[in-house]
């Protein structure tokens, strides 16, 4: 969901976790769709260790119920947003994850490319 709500502000994104998965949770790219994000196109895909250089910032989504892992070694602009992991749950807590994702990823285009979202929404 980040990687599409970073994508459709203007953010060159890549989304990843410490190995791939099995792909897209097909709620998710239905709660994306509910507000015309396509993220049917993307796939799951590992932490590729040599790209960590040329990323201006890491974003890790790990919440503190799980026991993932989050990177730490990065040096740029890094944080971790804790949020749920809305698998095995209802529509609805995908739809809260959604929201609260989007919010987040405008806060950082707005600070990564504010010139850009600035004429966005005018």
């Amino acid at each position: 969901m980040a990687e599409g709500f970073g994508r459709l502000l203007g953010l060159e994104a890549d989304s990843a976790g410490v190995t791939a998965g099995a792909g897209v949770n097909p709620e998710a790219v239905k709660v994306m769709g509910e507000i015309g994000v396509d993220i049917s196109k993307q796939y799951s895909k590992a932490i590729d260790n040599e790209k960590l250089g040329i990323y201006d910032a890491i974003i890790s989504m790990c919440s503190v119920k799980t026991a993932d892992f989050c990177p730490s070694t990065f040096i740029g602009t890094q944080d971790n947003w804790s949020i749920e992991d809305p698998k095995g749950q209802p529509p609805e807590v995908f739809r809260r994850v959604r929201d609260e994702i989007k919010s987040k990823v405008e806060e950082l285009a707005k600070r990564k490319l504010p010139d850009v979202i600035e004429a966005r929404n005018s």
